[in-house]
């Protein structure tokens, strides 16, 4: 029976739906010279085909391996969505992706993004990915494509995601890991000034939920940068540092510091008879850990087990090489300290001193 009249309703389609065809056009065209931006020889083409296309030269290595990671931001999004700044989480999907592959001493080679949002709003579109092409600057790789999908009903208006993918490659014989670390090795820790993306949901619960701060209220008692601000301090991107170390100096394995803090991180680049004994008063805890414990009544091991505490990644050395691994860093820009020593044990992290 065909309707008529004031039964007949207009044809549905896919905008009526939730989804915007035209919006992700924009959104693509906009973001074309962001992706270009990070391209390196290798790249073929250009966004808009089926697949990225990366001219990788086997002729450069001797036994390349590559190396793949994959990772997102977390509930940082949600700050970036609370204030409306969506510039910098890009960065933050980048590091969580690069970082973890310089651990095993590749070179970050590429990148594909992921974001999905529940209304896709071209603006929004152009700043998030922004963030990841400049964190692709940053670690010498190239953004090589990616997705933007829209799914109303599953996501809110307003609402997003961000995931990432990323490979890199390495020389079989040079990888970085346990096999490599001894009883006298030195931990280096490489500065971090903030939570990087980590630890959001407790943080978030303990600043915005418990202690009801705003957002725009001051970061600590006498800061002169908003609560907003420090929470959306985009992550260091360790892997070009990591890199111009592993030049400089004997480093025989890396701990990238995310998700369970350097006890739950530093037991990765161990061996099974060996622990890691990390001097607590070797650097200063940045401030916004100490505002979060003060609020939250979080005890030192939870404080431990959830954050970086001011260490974003370690490397472990060669006691004779350190101090030239040190200079490397120091060169490349990063902060960097001794903070620890391998010794005989079984493979656990012994936190010793206070902060």
């Amino acid at each position: 029976m065909t309707a008529t009249g004031a039964d007949r309703k207009e044809p549905a389609t896919y905008a009526s739906a939730g989804v915007d065809i035209a919006a992700g056009e924009r959104a693509v065209e906009r973001i074309k010279d962001l992706v270009a931006s990070t391209a390196r020889p290798e790249v073929l083409g250009s966004i808009g085909g089926f697949g990225g296309c990366f001219a990788f030269e086997p002729d450069r290595y001797r036994s390349p391996v590559l190396v793949s990671s994959t990772d997102g931001v977390g509930t940082k999004v949600f700050v970036a969505r609370e204030t409306g700044r969506f510039d910098s989480v890009g960065i933050d999907l980048v590091a969580m992706c690069v970082d973890d592959l310089v651990c095993t001493g590749a070179e970050p080679l590429f990148l594909l993004d992921y974001v999905v949002s529940g209304k896709l709003v071209p603006d929004q579109m152009e700043a998030l990915v922004s963030g990841v092409a400049d964190g692709c600057r940053q670690a010498g790789c190239a953004l090589l494509g990616g997705e933007m999908a829209e799914h109303p009903g599953a996501m809110g208006p307003g609402e997003f995601d961000l995931a990432g993918f990323a490979v890199g490659v390495v020389e079989r014989d040079a990888m970085l890991g346990a096999d490599r670390v001894a009883a006298g090795d030195a931990l280096v820790g490489l500065a971090s000034p903030g939570l990087r993306s980590n630890g959001y949901t407790l943080a978030r619960h303990v600043l915005l939920e418990r202690a009801g701060r705003s957002l725009d209220d001051p970061a600590w008692p006498g800061a002169d940068h908003s609560l907003a601000d420090e929470l959306l301090r985009p992550s260091v991107v360790y892997a070009r540092c990591v890199l111009a170390a592993l030049a400089a100096g004997a480093v025989h394995a890396a701990a990238h510091i995310t998700g369970g803090g350097i006890t739950g991180n530093l037991p990765r680049a161990l061996p099974a008879d060996c622990d890691a004994v990390v001097e607590r008063s070797s650097w200063r805890t940045p401030e916004i850990f100490t505002e979060i414990q003060r609020l939250g009544d979080v005890d030192d091991d939870e404080m431990a087990r959830v954050f970086n505490l001011g260490i974003g990644m370690v490397l472990v050395v060669a006691p004779d090489t350190a101090e030239g691994v040190l200079a490397a860093l120091a060169a490349a820009g990063q902060k960097a300290s001794v903070i620890g020593r391998i010794a005989a044990g079984t493979g656990r992290v012994q936190m010793s001193g206070s902060a």
